[in-house]
């Protein structure tokens, strides 16, 4: 797999799963709850689905060769393109008109 692949791979999957809590009534996409999520517990899975894929990025970074030390910078820059990628989800639940 090439370096180009692995980022699309990345990308698209943090999309996926950025989306992922509004667009369902399971926890995590698996178990099935018997009434409706709060926000708060959808944003709980928003930050597990943000470390789930990073430790999946980090697997294919270190597929590819070394792995690059990171700072506080490039957590807090992936954390805000988490967020952005979860923006048609939320608005989707919570934003959109319901007929």
């Amino acid at each position: 797999m090439t370096q180009t692949t692995s980022v699309w791979l990345v990308l698209g999957l943090a999309f996926l799963a950025a989306n992922l809590p509004f667009l369902n009534e399971r926890l995590l996409a698996v178990w099935p709850r018997a009434g409706d999520k709060s926000l708060w517990l959808r944003l709980l899975e928003l930050a597990i689905l943000y470390v789930l894929v990073g430790g999946i990025g980090l697997a294919l970074e270190q597929h590819a060769g070394q792995i690059a030390p990171q700072g506080w910078e490039f957590y807090a820059i992936t954390a805000a393109l988490f967020l952005t990628f979860a923006f048609p989800g939320f608005v989707y639940r919570y934003l959109a008109q319901r007929r």
